[in-house]
């Protein structure tokens, strides 16, 4: 019995050691730092789901961002840098870029495991990022988006009919925007109509969900290799499941074979796809990669950014009508809102900037030291970051800084009014990072831009919006999904304004 007593004795000792060996990593760099958690290390939310990971974020955030640009954390055993200064994240993604041009999750899989997101520009490294990102660059220019335009409009119309099929009833506007992005990708990618204001579940919608969940497998890896960071360069996994690849392939050659068969001339991002599968003899899987690409920009951020602008337009209800009222006096004065005016409506564009501000579809952002570089603690001291070390940029922490923000909790689209520097004097701070910046800024940028603004303008025309009950206006980020959402969902109610 007492040898049983030592054996189990030396086992959690030795798993204490383990987990805990290398909690000085900080204090014998002088490298200001919270105390971690057994196990959980300083972000416990992102292991026990009890909370989002950002309000762990947050707190330590607060706690250092007056003192100190950058302070020591730890995922789980794994240090890592945590950016608290927004000058100083925008000075490492542009003018720095040479020494932090990767991501964490480069390591995680590659093209064997994963040959769909394994291509993805997201997760490639130095000159393969570069050839991958040029190729699929030209496909979002201003030309090929207003090509695209009339296709988000009709969808429009389609998210229009389906709001008064629900009769006043309110509805869950997360799975309502989810359709409606659904619907315009699989337009201007596959050119089929994926049908899923029709009623049954539409199959696309289905696996773009797929494509973007995080199952209890890809979260064990998570937790693994922060325990064993050195186990990414051994073991990696497909975050794509093999039903889902399957099922975007066929997708794929479907849609080149209707579109090569129809001779139909028409200026999306297929087309694009298939000029460029004729000038790099690209296979199968680099199209699928691509079209996934545009996908997963236009498809999931772009739903939740919807579902946040809409529900803060319902419960500011000043904000609603001055909306409104540029919309009216645009149609009024142009008779019509197309892809050049959408562009030119100043409140329009900052009720969708002020959304990204406090809903930023990415929270943070994770960089590599890809090259050894100073980095300003304080003002008065430099401190080397050592190449291979791992950073951290919150985004959501940045965007929420009364430093930057007055009264930042709050939602105000006249913060980035014209005349006052628009969203410009806040790219300049590096405070507003909605996309992030630099070479590795969102590809999609413009093209969500785009739709969003034009199924808000279709919406806010013809509705007025209102919380429902089941909807709090003091929400909670659901634990569970990486990009954050309300828990419980966001219920919104749509009257008809000449219904």
């Amino acid at each position: 019995m007492i040898v049983l007593l030592y054996i189990v004795l030396a086992i959690v000792s030795s798993v204490y050691c383990f987990l805990t060996w290398n909690y000085n990593h900080w204090q014998k760099r002088e490298i200001p730092y919270p105390k971690p958690a057994l196990f959980v290390g300083n972000l416990p939310g992102a292991v026990t789901q009890k909370h989002h990971v950002v309000y762990d974020v947050q707190k330590i955030y607060n706690q250092f961002k007056e003192q100190y640009n950058l302070v020591g954390i730890f995922n789980m055993r794994q240090p890592q840098y945590l950016i608290t200064d927004g000058a100083l994240a925008r000075d490492m993604l542009i003018n720095k870029f040479k020494n932090f041009h990767d991501n964490e999750f480069a390591d995680m899989t590659d093209k064997e495991k994963d040959p769909i997101l394994g291509r993805n520009p997201f997760m490639l490294k130095g000159e393969e990022w570069k050839e991958k990102r040029a190729e699929i660059t030209p496909a979002f220019t201003q030309l090929r988006i207003k090509a695209m335009y009339p296709v988000i409009e009709d969808v429009c119309e389609r998210l229009k009919k389906y709001i008064l099929k629900e009769n006043h009833q309110a509805i869950e506007t997360r799975e309502m925007s989810a359709k409606f992005t659904t619907d315009v990708v699989s337009s201007c990618i596959f050119g089929i109509d994926a049908g899923s204001f029709a009623g049954e579940k539409a199959p696309i919608r289905e696996m773009g969900r797929r494509l973007m969940e995080f199952t209890p497998r890809i979260t064990f890896y998570f937790i693994v290799t922060q325990l064993l960071p050195s186990l990414k360069k051994i073991y990696k996994i497909a975050f794509t499941e093999k039903v889902v690849e399957k099922f975007f392939e066929v997708l794929m050659k479907d849609a080149i074979d209707l579109r090569q068969k129809s001779n139909i001339d028409r200026m999306d991002y297929l087309h694009y796809l298939l000029e460029l599968q004729e000038k790099k003899k690209l296979s199968e899987l680099d199209m699928v990669s691509h079209a996934i690409t545009f996908f997963v920009d236009g498809f999931e951020t772009s739903s939740i950014v919807l579902t946040y602008a809409l529900f803060q337009i319902s419960r500011n209800k000043d904000v609603q009508t001055k909306l409104r009222e540029e919309i009216r006096e645009t149609y009024e004065k142009h008779g019509k809102i197309d892809f050049d005016i959408v562009n030119e409506m100043p409140y329009l564009e900052q009720v969708l900037a002020e959304t990204l501000r406090l809903h930023p579809p990415g929270t943070f952002l994770s960089r590599v030291c890809t090259q050894s570089c100073e980095l300003p603690l304080t003002e008065d001291r430099m401190i080397t970051i050592d190449e291979g070390s791992y950073l951290m940029i919150p985004i959501h922490s940045i965007h929420r800084d009364e430093r930057y923000f007055e009264d930042p909790e709050k939602f105000i689209p006249e913060r980035f009014a014209p005349e006052k520097g628009g969203t410009k004097i806040h790219k300049e701070k590096g405070s507003f990072l909605p996309f992030g910046d630099g070479p590795r800024i969102c590809l999609g940028m413009r093209f969500a831009q785009t739709q969003l603004k034009a199924v808000i303008v279709a919406i806010m025309r013809d509705f007025e919006l209102t919380l429902d009950p089941k909807t709090p206006e003091n929400f909670t980020l659901n634990p569970k999904e990486f990009i954050p959402t309300i828990l419980g969902g966001t219920w919104l109610r749509f009257k008809e304004i000449n219904g």
